[in-house]
């Protein structure tokens, strides 16, 4: 089975000579196999298509895709948006008393997959021209669990909330007060009950326009397990969040399971693997299509997904495998120090930062951990030499580039102008393309307006244009923030690489385990009291400073036997309590 998906947010119809159209064999024979709609973009005849791939290569900005797809998908289609537009095979199904977690990249469907678990859309079955009925949706999949949940769902006999994926536009759709906001969903609990489990004590009588990121999720959650509803849906719902709120998180979601459907789309994999009891892991291509897999226990379908290959359906959906190393990377540097910082302070009215004594050598990458609102965002900027410390001694005679927090899309023109604004000779080299520009995905971005990228797409663009500069260290803030899974381990990779290869320091501040446990040589360790005075120590080894800052958070790591990668253990397990006995939270 062959598709044609046109990517019309890359297709660039007027700044090209149509060589879809010019090169493609069945157009030269008098076919109408390419053809051009109202809007001046490529539409593919499925039907004429003869899978030579062509107009893939001839593509300058690669918005076209042919796939082939096995036979056995042929009626497993569960919706597509259009002609040459994306399409969904298969659906999960959510099971009481268990946490079905969603396990995939960004733009295969895992979104669309809870709108139509939820009723929010219906299945259209591939006929995007005569969309079916619900009483049609239902008799194909008669006889199926996925028939017993949309009849109850479209019955009204389930009721459903959903925690939507993007929290930073809720003050877009919702105004009025947190207090106001929860006071109309007090079923499960009272405002007051959630204000104590959600930390939202202090933000109660504040607007929502007023809020940062982690107080709109937790506000998202907060609101969503309020309802007493039978199914529940969470898109995505450590996003903003640091890695304590991210534990507790996961415990109040594994307290709904009880009795209760749970359904879980989540980037993290640590979080995942002490969330969910079964995984369905969705591979695809993006804006193409994507295809749901059966539930798998959750260690096997991580596992799976690292590993990139499906036994059971003989799918290899990556290149290669992601790998992790099975002990800690080395203490002990005989490098000399790149830059030192002695006692440094900063007091920024309301907040009060205090750094002990440390230094970070050549080649060294440096993990930053700790609690939102502690001061690392504050200690990165004083490196970058964007604020200056009040006391104490901070080299700032060494060069930085810097990939800040909080990124923004206004600047003008596209991609590859920033990029070669950045830095020409640099991002025009094999080298850079090969190691940085491919592996992030920002090769198919290039001529992109800026204005128009997504979150993730900005991130990645972000983390390639603090890389071509010409610097002696790296400041990441950040830097897995809206990527997906796959995008995080392919950054932290090149990141990991970038400074292997060029002999460049790294600092790296994050709260996803996996993607520290991939670049870091050592780690730096923040606590204090969130939004009044922080602390910082190190760089530690990371060993040393991994332990000191689970065990604050006070849950232990173990190394999966197959994969080498950090699985959370389960609390008051026997190896849970053996390692808190040995003071062993993270390398046991």
């Amino acid at each position: 089975m062959r598709i044609a998906a046109v990517l019309h947010d890359r297709c660039r119809s007027r700044k090209c000579n149509k060589e879809c159209v010019k090169f493609c064999p069945m157009v030269r024979t008098g076919s109408e196999c390419v053809t051009f709609n109202e809007k001046g973009k490529p539409v593919i005849s499925e039907a004429l298509c003869q899978g030579c791939g062509i107009c893939v290569n001839k593509c300058q900005f690669g918005a076209i895709k042919i796939i082939g797809l096995a036979d056995e998908l042929k009626g497993e289609m569960v919706h597509q948006y259009g002609e040459n537009a994306f399409r969904l095979y298969r659906l999960p199904v959510p099971k009481k008393g268990v946490i079905t977690g969603i396990l995939g990249p960004n733009g295969i469907g895992k979104t669309t997959a809870i709108r139509m678990l939820s009723g929010t859309e219906v299945p259209n079955l591939g006929r995007f021209d005569d969309p079916p009925s619900k009483e049609e949706v239902l008799g194909r999949f008669a006889g199926t669990e996925l028939h017993d949940h949309l009849e109850r769902v479209y019955s009204g006999g389930v009721r459903v909330a959903v925690k939507p994926q993007y929290v930073d536009k809720l003050p877009q759709s919702v105004s009025g007060v947190v207090r106001d906001l929860l006071g109309k969903v007090q079923e499960r609990m009272s405002v007051e009950e959630a204000a104590e489990v959600f930390d939202l004590g202090e933000v109660l009588d504040r607007e929502l326009t007023k809020l940062s990121g982690g107080e709109l999720q937790r506000l998202a959650i907060a609101a969503t397990v309020m309802r007493d509803a039978d199914v529940y849906f969470f898109d995505e719902p450590t996003s903003y969040l640091d890695i304590y709120q991210r534990v507790k998180m996961a415990r109040t979601i594994k307290g709904l399971a009880a009795d209760k459907q749970v359904v879980v789309i989540e980037h993290d994999l640590a979080v995942l693997d002490y969330l969910a009891d079964n995984v369905s892991v969705v591979y695809g291509s993006e804006g193409a299509y994507g295809v749901f897999t059966l539930a798998r226990q959750v260690r096997t379908a991580i596992n799976v997904y690292l590993d990139g290959y499906l036994p059971e359906e003989n799918i290899r959906f990556r290149d290669r495998p992601i790998e992790f190393v099975s002990s800690p990377p080395r203490a002990d540097w005989n490098t000399p120090d790149l830059i030192e910082f002695d006692s440094v302070e900063k007091d920024l009215g309301g907040f009060r930062l205090s750094i002990g004594k440390g230094a970070v050598k050549i080649g060294e990458s440096v993990g930053v951990v700790g609690p939102n609102a502690t001061g690392k965002t504050t200690f990165v900027k004083m490196l970058a030499g964007v604020i200056k410390p009040d006391k104490g001694s901070l080299d700032a005679a060494v060069k930085v580039s810097y990939k800040p927090q909080y990124i923004s899309a206004d600047a003008e023109g596209t991609v590859r102008d920033l990029l070669f604004a950045k830095a020409y000779d640099t991002v025009n080299s094999g080298f850079f393309e090969g190691e940085v520009l491919e592996p992030l995905g920002v090769k198919h971005l290039m001529d992109k307006d800026a204005g128009t990228l997504s979150g993730g797409e900005l991130q990645r663009v972000a983390i390639a244009m603090c890389l071509a500069a010409d610097a002696d260290m790296y400041l990441f803030d950040e830097p897995s923030a809206y990527l997906d899974s796959n995008q995080r381990m392919s950054a932290a990779r090149t990141i990991r690489r970038m400074m292997e290869k060029r002999g460049r320091s790294g600092l790296i501040v994050d709260h996803d385990i996996y993607f520290l446990d991939m670049v870091s040589d050592s780690m730096m360790v923040f606590g204090g009291e969130p939004g009044h005075h922080g602390t910082g120590e190190g760089p530690l080894d990371m060993r040393d400073g991994m332990n000191r800052f689970l065990g604050a958070v006070d849950i232990t790591f173990r190394r999966d036997a197959d994969t080498n990668r950090p699985r959370i253990n389960k609390p008051d397990s026997r190896l849970d309590r053996e390692q808190k006995e040995r003071g062993e939270y993270y390398y046991s």
